[in-house]
């Protein structure tokens, strides 16, 4: 007759030589069956024919709506190419990029034609001295700004519309936007590779630690760089 025991099912039954208790680990023990549950979600996820195009919509978004984890699901992403060897690694540094030049490419166009107070949240005193920053430095320093602020979401989303609205040359433009995005691409997906890599514990693991460390380093890099921006005056 079975009973439970901690993380195992325990059989108990008489057999020839007596009495026999026999202690079986189970899957269907809670902790060992969430932990399955989640890593069959996340293989799944990684083998299904969605897998990029759900990518390629989460960086997209995340270029107009920082509430988005494109960052997260780049890394997410690149720990699962290693952990679970799908999608491929170069396949999601190539949708990130693509999926993020996209997005930075509709906000420069939104910029450019509807200006820089055409809806509420533009006309906000944190939005109008974000595009007042953009504008100030984009004269003087436009590639540097740009490629910087790929790495930083909101002031990305500033960047991107005021280098439409002042109406920066668009093959300018997009050639270093196009430069960037690759960039954040590969270093978002090689954070997760990493960590996979070198982090025990199968793809759930792989997946957490890598998108806490990408987290952590991402607000750390952006506080660095967005301070080092805001303090540094045109010339």
């Amino acid at each position: 007759m079975p009973r439970i025991g901690a993380g195992m099912q325990v059989f108990t039954g008489c057999t020839s030589a007596g009495h026999r208790t026999c202690a079986v680990p189970s899957p269907f023990t809670p902790g060992r069956y969430e932990g399955s549950v989640v890593e069959e979600l996340l293989t799944e996820i990684a083998r299904s024919p969605w897998a990029l195009p759900l990518l390629f919509a989460l960086v997209l978004g995340d270029a107009f709506l920082v509430v988005i984890p494109g960052e997260a699901a780049v890394t997410a992403f690149g720990a699962l190419a290693v952990s679970q060897q799908q999608p491929p690694l170069l396949a999601v540094v190539a949708v990130a990029a693509v999926a993020a030049l996209t997005g930075d490419a509709a906000c420069y166009a939104a910029g450019r034609t509807i200006g820089l107070d055409r809806w509420r949240w533009m006309r906000t005193s944190r939005a109008q001295a974000a595009f007042a920053w953009s504008r100030a430095r984009l004269e003087r320093r436009a590639a540097l700004v740009l490629f910087t602020a790929r790495f930083i979401p909101f002031a990305r989303l500033a960047v991107n519309l005021t280098a439409g609205a002042t109406r920066l040359a668009a093959p300018r433009y997009l050639a270093v936007a196009g430069l960037a995005a690759l960039a954040w691409a590969v270093y978002q997906a090689l954070i997760g590779a990493v960590v996979a890599t070198i982090v025990p514990g199968g793809p759930v693991v792989a997946v957490v630690v890598s998108v806490v460390f990408a987290v952590g380093l991402g607000l750390a890099i952006d506080a660095v760089l967005a301070r080092r921006l805001r303090d540094t005056p045109p010339r």
